[in-house]
């Protein structure tokens, strides 16, 4: 691999204008594709689950009871002034409403609250019903704005009108303002981190190449297949954190052989070769992660997974092609300045002149034993064992000045402490994660100000809470000698339930001998009692048929939800442990080791349940949540334990081998444990320090958003980022590594004859092609 990207890198560097005309090409091409195969670009927020019992009743009203078998929205008339909805004028206001709406694109029929009796007992509420013969997704682009202007004629004085229900829920949210606020962060924490205006652009550039053929090829499906506004939102969010992630570690690579006289070509190439390897190999295992979501069976969450793959495989595809090629016409305006504090940086993590840090103390020589100059011929002063080297006239820190090996080496010290202090914490703050509730949104959560929420706040005061989500029960009485008697008896068995707040008339379609019968629950519909109620129908079905004849399916939007949350949960425990396998498996391939890998998964379950426990906080038990616009609690999404799994994944996965692949290589050029730890902070740790800056700002840019789901995915990898690059990978590895020593890359030699060596570091490339490590550290008799 890393010789075939060494020529891929040195090819797109010679034939720069070529490849920068197929990128170009290509993005052109997918807008084509998105303008002439998109059909109208509507996304599919609907969720389903082919096969489950919700959605086979579903499938089944369509020829049945196709008045129900679509979504629904609500008309929510109140009356203020102290009137009453049921007073002449606000009544015959109420009908000439209803009237209106009936007109209104795609509705089958208006259902008046004077008719199905959903009138408040004080007389101040009304709620209408409007159905449709489609899901959310299949409804016009104006229908619901049409909708609401219909009825807004009784929005007058002494009378409120809301507009609601599931046909408003779920709508994609606009995510301009986020993209522009995460590439703005991550341009600023670049030009920090490489002090170059022009070095910061580079992985800005490419990243946003890659996220727009993404997003581009994406939207050209949506004519044939279903993709919902929270995919296309996870994969813009992770194409463009991966994108920059990715270029910026081949860009850091590529400044570091710059900066020590390697010609740009060459760098370029060898830069692709070596750091592009980790590249390939982190971006595969994402690609991998999210792929496996496919499995879980639920169409919402292929989509996901496949668009997010997708992205993170283009971001792939653009690091090791388009970005050698932008490196070819930048050229030799990459290398730091003589004398700036980036030449400074990258000369004192390499090459003549870095420090050797012992086991048992710090000390200075060069690779050939001689002492380091200053750049302006200043003495080399010592300070607690560490020397400072000036040059240029700036005083800048050797290997062990380095923030990232500072931090390193304090938590070396007493690694068994820094251990015990990482669990305790993360402990405490995965805590929360063991009470954690598991629902889809609903319009409860919706931001305070739209009309959905004001009418189901309003619903669920008035009317009782089960009415924003009410059961519908199917009943097949075609085996039953009195079909209309059997729907009956079906009716009083579900009304005798516990938490059953009403239960509707049967309404009979007698030419399929079915019957439909609308059950409101005194819950609402994420409360855990109106999970239980549904399972309770489910469980007396056998009865109903005994005494009945009659066969019962329960569907409708919560019952929808109860199954896919089901569904999620029988797969969370299998896919975590096939993530977990697949890391374990990975790493040792790569390591060759057996601590490294179990310390990897180790790390990653500790940042999963501490992820999942600020989530919790935050969302459900409502800490902190005003920060971040949460303006009420609620459960978790559904989706989001799952997905974070497969994201986190392959995001720790990258950190883990561009951070420890630098310390095994430096072991292996010195058999000192603890130097090599420490020289992994010194090589990598500025750089993977300032890819999960960024890749948490990028996250964290989307908490803006109005969609529930997505401001709950952004906080739980924006979170999982913080804490698996901060406090598992710079403080959790070292410390085990440090505490481990020599085992730590010790593999049993029948087993490492039998592992393939997938050399990610580059080790086979030709030995003209590296830059050597200028120091060889001396293993103290401590190791």
């Amino acid at each position: 691999m890393p010789a075939f990207l060494h020529r891929l890198g040195r090819l797109a560097f010679r034939r720069r204008r070529r490849m920068l005309a197929l990128w170009l090409a290509l993005v052109a091409a997918a807008v084509v594709c998105m303008t002439a195969f998109g059909g109208t670009g509507k996304l599919d927020n609907t969720f389903s689950i082919p096969g489950s019992e919700s959605q086979r009743a579903l499938d089944r009203m369509k020829t049945d009871f196709p008045t129900f078998s679509g979504t629904s929205a609500q008309i929510v008339f109140t009356a203020t002034d102290g009137q009453k909805v049921t007073d002449p004028a606000d009544s015959a206001r109420i009908r000439a409403a209803l009237d209106a709406a009936a007109s209104a694109p795609q509705v089958a029929k208006v259902v008046s609250p004077f008719d199905a009796h959903t009138v408040s007992t004080d007389g101040t509420t009304a709620v209408a019903q409007v159905r449709y013969e489609v899901p959310q997704s299949a409804l016009e682009p104006s229908a619901l704005d049409e909708l609401t202007s219909a009825v807004a004629g009784a929005n007058q004085q002494g009378m409120r009108v809301d507009v609601g229900g599931s046909a408003f829920g779920n709508a994609p949210s606009e995510s301009h303002r986020s993209d522009i606020i995460g590439v703005g962060v991550a341009l600023v924490i670049l030009t920090l981190t490489f002090g170059s205006l022009l070095t910061a652009g580079i992985p800005v550039v490419t990243a946003l190449f890659g996220v727009a053929t993404a997003i581009f090829g994406a939207l050209s499906l949506t004519g044939t297949v279903s993709i919902s506004s929270t995919a296309q939102s996870l994969a813009l969010m992770i194409g463009l954190a991966v994108g920059i992630d990715y270029a910026l570690f081949i860009v850091s690579r590529h400044r570091f052989h710059l900066a020590h006289g390697m010609e740009p070509e060459e760098s370029a190439a060898l830069a692709v070769g070596t750091a592009g390897s980790a590249v390939v190999f982190a971006g595969l295992t994402v690609v991998i992660a999210m792929t496996g979501l496919t499995v879980v069976g639920i169409p919402y969450l292929t989509a996901m997974g496949l668009a997010a793959a997708g992205a993170v495989l283009i971001a792939v595809l653009v690091a090791t092609t388009l970005l050698p090629a932008i490196l070819g016409f930048a050229g030799t305006r990459l290398t730091p300045g003589p004398g700036s504090r980036a030449m400074c940086r990258e000369q004192a993590v390499g090459g003549a002149g870095e420090d050797a840090v012992g086991a048992t103390g710090d000390s200075l020589a060069s690779a050939t034993g001689e002492n380091v100059l200053s750049g302006t011929g200043d003495n080399v002063a010592g300070g607690t064992g560490e020397h400072v080297v000036s040059r240029a006239g700036e005083h800048v820190a050797g290997a062990a000045a380095n923030a990232a090996e500072r931090w390193f080496r304090l938590v070396t010290r007493r690694p068994l402490l820094t251990l015990v202090a990482v669990v305790a914490s993360l402990g405490a703050l995965a805590w929360p994660a063991h009470d954690m509730r598991l629902a889809l949104p609903d319009n409860g959560t919706a931001p305070e100000s739209s009309s959905q929420r004001i009418a189901f706040d309003r619903v669920g005061e008035k009317l009782g809470p089960g009415f924003n989500g009410p059961l519908l029960v199917l009943a097949d009485t075609s085996h039953s000698s009195d079909p209309t008697t059997a729907a009956q008896r079906v009716a009083a068995t579900i009304g005798a339930l516990p938490d059953v707040a009403t239960v509707g008339k049967p309404v009979a379609n007698p030419a399929t001998h079915t019957a439909l019968i609308q059950v409101i629950p005194d819950s609402a519909p994420s409360d855990p009692a109106t999970k239980t109620l549904v399972n309770s129908i489910r469980d007396d079905r056998a009865a109903i048929l005994r005494d009945t004849g009659a066969t019962v399916q329960v569907t409708g939007s919560t019952a929808v939800s109860v199954d896919v949350a089901g569904k999620l949960n029988s797969a969370l425990i299998p896919f975590a442990a096939v993530v977990i396998g697949l890391s374990l498996l990975l790493l040792l391939l790569v390591f060759r080791s057996l601590v490294v890998p179990l310390k990897a998964a180790a790390g990653f379950l500790l940042s999963i349940a501490a992820t999942l426990g600020a989530v919790v906080g935050v969302f459900q038990l409502g800490h902190l949540g005003s920060l971040i616009g949460v303006d009420t609690t609620g459960p978790v999404s559904s989706f989001l334990p799952i997905i974070l799994l497969a994201v986190l994944f392959g995001l720790a996965m990258d950190y883990e081998v561009f951070l420890v692949s630098r310390m095994r290589e430096s072991y292996l050029h010195t058999g000192n444990p603890l130097g090599a730890v420490h020289s992994g902070a010194r090589h990598s740790g500025r750089v993977v320090t300032a890819a999960a800056l960024i890749m948490t700002s990028v996250f964290a840019a989307f908490l803006t958003s109005d969609s529930t789901m997505l401001k709950q995915i952004a906080f739980a990898l924006a979170a999982g980022v913080l804490l698996d690059a901060f406090v598992i990978r710079m403080t959790f590895v070292p410390a085990v590594l440090a505490l481990t020593r020599h085992a730590a890359w010790w593999l049993p030699t029948w087993l490492e004859r039998r592992l393939p060596d997938l050399d990610i570091e580059g080790d086979r490339l030709s030995p003209a092609h590296v830059v050597p490590e200028s120091v060889a550290l001396t293993p103290s008799t401590a190791d």
